[in-house]
């Protein structure tokens, strides 16, 4: 396993480990997330953790032509059953991700440092958020790194309070970005319910063709 030191780079992504861990240690900076996610990598730890980057193969992915809406969500979009806006309150929604609990973990992973760093990355029209609001109430939304010039959108996280409102701000940032030309959006890791919505693994490879030149 690579241990980084301050400002060192990043080992070539085929040293991971079976699990897709890359690399260990090193400084959460922008500079670095900026390079990290421009190729192929990012953090994933929790406060009682050294910091931990990682480049999985293969890799989750979701191609926004192969979107898969139900009928009770399409029924929801048509009835324009929540509002969805976008960069409104980026800090709301990771600070919203961060408190959710989920099953199988014992605490967040976005920790306060990744909540300061990914606002700053919000400040440089990096990181994107999508709010879910019910009447003028937040209750849900998710966020991410947008590769703009690559036309690629990395999902990192989301959060739910009324039933289906994460989802359903998904399915509306899927559509906006398909509109804008987006090959391919990023979900890392295998989940059930990211598959439900039409996402698929690819290799690490051909996922990293397409950070290789601008769009």
């Amino acid at each position: 396993m690579h241990y980084l030191q301050h400002n060192e780079k990043f080992p070539p992504v085929s040293d991971t480990d079976e699990h897709g861990l890359l690399a260990i240690g090193g400084e959460l900076s922008i500079p670095r997330l900026i390079y990290a996610y421009n190729h192929g990598i990012f953090p994933w730890y929790d406060a009682s953790q050294p910091l931990l980057w990682w480049s999985p193969d293969p890799r989750m992915v979701l191609f926004p032509k192969n979107l898969k809406v139900s009928k009770s969500m399409k029924q929801l979009l048509r009835k324009e059953k929540f509002k969805v806006t976008f960069n409104k309150d980026f800090r709301a929604v990771i600070e919203a991700c961060a408190d959710i609990r989920r099953e199988g973990q014992h605490g967040t992973w976005i920790t306060q440092e990744m909540i300061d760093c990914f606002g700053d990355l919000h400040e440089l029209n990096i990181a994107h958020s999508v709010e879910v609001w019910e009447d003028d109430n937040l209750v849900g939304g998710l966020y991410g790194i947008y590769l703009e010039d690559k036309k690629v959108f990395c999902g990192e996280s989301m959060f739910t309070r009324a039933s289906n409102a994460s989802k359903y701000g998904f399915i509306t940032l899927v559509r906006k970005l398909k509109k804008e030309g987006v090959k391919l959006i990023d979900c890392q890791v295998y989940t059930q319910h990211l598959e439900s919505l039409g996402a698929e693994e690819i290799s690490r490879d051909e996922f990293l063709s397409y950070l290789e030149s601008p769009a």
